[in-house]
């Protein structure tokens, strides 16, 4: 089942949640993608909208594997057989909760817009998302949403991969969800516009819903747009798809640069070993990049004569040096958001240059990298970093999670099965640029 758009999506999960419209309830959207979906489900419902925030605690060490969730109102839920197996302290749980509380906070604060949150107590809380990947952002929120008292919790989303549905449907009282098609790999690729919600849109929604039966509530685009509604972002960026040549520390390189228009974001290829510009496996990634409506600059750190000699494809610095030169060009031309996507020791050249201070590089993917060559560094990288590696790449597997334990951002590993160290099997680069799409449009696009 492919979906429009959130929208779209929205009606028709709202077809399918139609027997609950009787129990009056509470629908709760997650941030940000699940908002525009759940507009339109408490539209059909005639029920009040309100946006549940949660952040989920995860181990120091491991900051995927998650040890609780917060919510607002001091709803603390906390799993002591991790937090037990996992040799926690105190202090190592109070510090996790203190900055997830302060961003939780600034979260709730800013969706609602001086607005008290609504009250759940003895109430059926329907909690939407856009899709589930693994599933534990809405676990978590279902549970904080029956500690802040619903007397009955339901989770519906449109698409989610069947092992995360099966485990879903024991932890609600009811798990509604339109698709759960096997060949799964990303929630974006069962959309045709999976673009990013920002965070103004999602305080539109909440302030229309708010606002009660009317007019302007009969869509998030009902109001007619005023002369000059196109966006900032329209009016910025062009469609620009040109060769063009970096100066980067005295020396020329060559890039293609791809800009859809109304690009909102930019990511930088730093490529790795017997990769360069021209490889089919960055042009694929960066194709699914440009299709989400992000801009991409492939270029290559190495001039064809210094290529020949294989020791400077292992001379991380000098390469972390032009991609931060680069990245200095690139800032000339446009004031959007920068990520770098890396393989191999293109990899470690990204997080090196991730770790430079002032970089201010919102994200960093890595795909087969070699985030080793930069262990000196890496606790200064600040970026939301997520590390792809091939479940058959055994040594690189190794390396990337003694990274993960070093990497003081926010950090996740992700193995897809049966890949080998160039992801030449059926369908697993497809996997990697869905999983890079998703983690640039997270974390870039706001």
């Amino acid at each position: 089942m492919l979906f429009t758009d959130r929208a779209d999506a929205g009606h028709r999960l709202a077809e399918a949640l139609q027997h609950l419209e009787g129990e009056e309830p509470v629908v709760l959207g997650l941030p940000r993608g699940g908002v525009p979906v759940a507009f339109q489900v408490a539209l059909a419902l005639k029920a009040p909208l309100d946006v549940i925030v949660v952040r989920k605690l995860g181990v120091p060490y491991q900051r995927e594997l998650g040890f609780g969730a917060i919510g607002e109102g001091g709803v603390r839920v906390i799993s002591d057989d991790i937090v037990r197996r996992g040799r926690l302290g105190q202090a190592d749980l109070a510090s996790v909760e203190h900055a997830e509380a302060a961003e939780l906070a600034r979260q709730a604060e800013r969706f609602r817009a001086g607005r008290p949150r609504l009250s759940l107590e003895g109430r059926t809380a329907i909690v939407v998302d856009d899709g589930i990947a693994t599933g534990a952002t809405a676990a978590a929120a279902c549970q904080v949403v029956r500690a802040q008292g619903a007397a009955r919790v339901v989770l519906a989303v449109p698409v989610a991969p069947p092992d995360a549905a099966d485990r879903l449907r024991t932890s609600t009282d009811e798990f509604v969800c339109l698709s759960t098609p096997f060949a799964f790999s990303a929630v974006g690729e069962w959309y045709r516009d999976f673009s990013q919600t920002p965070d103004d849109e999602v305080v539109a929604l909440l302030a229309r819903a708010a606002a009660g039966p009317g007019p302007e509530r009969s869509a998030p685009d009902a109001e007619p747009p005023s002369p000059d509604a196109e966006t900032a972002v329209d009016k910025e960026v062009e469609e620009v798809e040109e060769e063009v040549a970096i100066d980067a520390a005295g020396v020329r390189l060559t890039g293609d640069l791809q800009m859809p228009a109304g690009a909102r974001a930019v990511v930088m290829f730093a490529h790795g070993s017997g990769s360069s510009r021209h490889s089919p496996r960055n042009r694929l990634v960066a194709a699914a990049l440009n299709e989400a409506g992000l801009g991409t600059l492939l270029f290559d750190l190495l001039t064809p004569a210094e290529e020949a000699h294989r020791s400077n494809v292992f001379d991380i610095g000098t390469l972390a040096d032009r991609l931060t030169a680069a990245t200095g060009w690139l800032r000339d031309r446009t004031a959007l958001p920068i990520g770098y996507f890396g393989a191999s020791t293109g990899a470690a050249a990204a997080l090196w240059a991730a770790a430079t201070p002032g970089a201010d590089v919102g994200a960093v993917v890595s795909r087969g990298g070699r985030p080793d060559l930069a262990e000196p560094l890496l606790v200064a990288v600040r970026a939301p970093t997520l590390l792809i590696v091939g479940g058959n790449d055994n040594v690189v597997i190794d390396l990337n999670q003694q990274a993960e334990a070093v990497l003081r951002c926010e950090t996740r590993v992700e193995i897809i099965p049966g890949a080998t160290h160039l992801f030449e099997e059926h369908g697993a680069l497809q996997q990697v640029a869905g999983l890079a799409r998703d983690w640039f449009l997270s974390h870039l696009v706001t």
